[in-house]
């Protein structure tokens, strides 16, 4: 292993042991590269999570989230993005999953159009995670990747396999491993640059990208400052502006609010938009939490068809087709069980979900597991025929306003004693796998990761921190009820993780992390950076 002081370049240190094959992906140029990033916008990303927080303070002082006046002009004038190549043209079905190597391999074998390879919400950030992960994904990019499992079954890619994106880590996360001039590096940079320096000329060649999705931006600002790591990064590498196409995850209230002015800063180098679902459901818990008229009811009755999510999700689609972007749905998390009469019921839900999406006017769609592409497939073939997308669904007809994106009152607040249990079991679960280095877990036939871990914690900040919140048979959930379902929920997870031959350690960490996070009066914007002080 090499020591830190030995990978000390002009200010930039490696805090962690770097393996001899791993050089490969932490060389001194790569490392300079990052270093040119980090100097350039690191402060702008720090001024703009500031903002983060003037915004949060007005609406806990009662100024609700809105359309923007200063951008009308935006919103009302006629302009287009960029052109896209063909191989971004049809993305009817695309899968998500973590940077392990067996998992892109099936992934980009799956059948789907696009794979995107998560840095994020299913990538628990371990050092190991996070550079092996480069190291697979500059072996699929020039496809010489395989895997073998220990009893000797070996996995290799086909010969047509899914176009390749990558999704950073979002901007309010550092890498606490690269530290340049004393600051630990933007998780967002380290990911992102380390990516396009090793695999950017080569992608731009082949007309195969470089392709990314960004995470959890909440400002149009916020795409402004990504357009110009762009940029940047374009010019230091000698890679034509408006190569590097980016997918934008509509999955905060503020974003759902500035869809057209994202895609605007965005426009040279935008591919569409995403409704990422399950981290809009917690953006709006985290930033309405504090106004007793937004509590939401147990999370599976949140569902896309509830009038609010109805006219998030529509939204998208006609400022997407407006601008000539794509406008790609939501995830299907369903995991494939070993019970088929469980694997027919969800089935049937997915199809359902995905011939919602399609007739919303949806282009394409994501999945978690290969086994749901043929599903989706299905979906979106019935309505696409042979054509690539269906941009010229317009939705003229759609009205959508500030009252239409809030309409939380609009869905009866039913909470159950079992959805509380549902949160704090998944909770727990989910932490316990994060802290083991595993940021896509699957749990109850559901692939869980940091989005629905998030729901399920916030929601339980929330009915605990508004004065006379009840469950349906009338109990007040208070400190004493939680304390009581979370020792009986605590129980259950060590009874499983015995029958698993577990230890108890991470688990007992996510219960100290879960009942601090669920206590604490001051709401943590993220649980991850709370567990990442912890994380090895």
């Amino acid at each position: 292993m090499t020591t830190a002081t030995e990978t000390m370049i002009d200010g930039v240190e490696v805090k962690a042991a770097v393996h001899p094959s791993h050089k490969r992906i932490l060389s001194q140029d790569a490392l300079q590269f990052i270093a040119v990033l980090h100097r350039q916008f690191n402060k702008r990303r720090e001024q703009l999570l500031q903002q983060r927080e003037v915004r949060q303070k007005a609406i806990d002082e009662g100024r609700l989230p809105d359309f923007l006046t200063e951008t009308q002009n935006i919103r009302q004038s006629e302009w287009k993005v960029g052109p896209l190549p063909n191989c971004l043209q049809d993305r009817r079905v695309e899968i998500t999953g973590p940077v392990d190597r067996k998992m892109i391999i099936n992934a980009l074998n799956s059948g789907a159009r696009v794979f995107m390879a998560d840095f994020e919400d299913s990538t628990s950030p371990t050092w190991k995670n996070i550079i092996e992960g480069q190291f697979n994904l500059c072996d699929a990019v020039r496809r010489e990747i395989d895997f073998e499992t220990v009893d000797g079954k070996r996995y290799a890619l086909n010969d047509e396999v899914a176009v390749l994106k990558v999704r950073p880590r979002g901007w309010h996360l550092v890498e606490k491993n690269i530290v340049v001039d004393g600051q630990p590096v933007s998780a967002s940079l380290v990911d992102f640059g380390l990516f396009i320096f090793h695999n950017g000329r080569y992608l731009a060649a082949e007309e195969e990208g470089p392709f990314f999705y960004l995470p959890k931006l909440e400002s149009h600002l916020e795409a402004r400052l990504w357009n110009d790591v762009f940029i940047l990064a374009q010019d230091m590498l000698l890679i034509p502006r408006g190569t590097i196409k980016a997918t934008v995850l509509i999955e905060t209230i503020f974003g759902a609010f500035e869809m057209d002015e994202i895609i605007y800063e965005l426009r040279e180098h935008l591919a569409g938009l995403n409704a990422g679902r399950w981290d809009y459901i917690f953006s709006m818990i985290k930033k309405l939490r504090n106004h007793k008229s937004f509590i939401l009811p147990d999370r599976s009755l949140v569902t896309m068809t509830v009038p609010f999510m109805k006219a998030y999700a529509e939204l998208l689609v006609k400022t997407c087709h407006r601008r000539g972007a794509h406008a790609i749905g939501g995830m299907s998390a369903f995991i494939p069980s070993k019970d088929e009469a469980i694997n027919v019921k969800a089935f049937e839900q997915v199809k359902n979900d995905k011939e919602r999406e399609a007739n919303q006017g949806y282009d394409g769609t994501w999945v978690a597991h290969p086994k749901l592409v043929e599903v989706a497939l299905k979906a979106f073939d019935a309505k696409l025929g042979k054509a690539p997308h269906q941009k010229t669904v317009l939705r003229e007809d759609l009205r959508v306003a500030q009252k239409d994106l809030l309409a939380v009152d609009s869905i009866p607040c039913r909470i159950t004693e079992q959805g509380v249990r549902t949160n704090i079991n998944v909770a727990l679960l989910y932490i316990d796998s994060w802290l083991r280095g595993v940021g896509a877990a699957a749990l109850y036939n559901l692939m869980e990761d940091a989005a629905t871990a998030e729901i399920s914690r916030a929601q339980l900040w929330q009915w605990l921190h508004h004065d006379n919140v009840s469950l349906e048979d009338g109990r007040k959930i208070t400190r004493e009820l939680y304390n009581q379902l979370m020792q009986e929920e605590y129980a259950k997870v060590k009874d499983m993780l015995k029958e698993q031959t577990r230890d108890f350690q991470k688990v007992d960490i996510a219960y100290d992390i879960l009942k601090s996070l669920v206590f604490t009066t001051k709401f943590e914007n993220f649980l991850t950076t709370k567990a990442y002080e912890i994380l090895k």
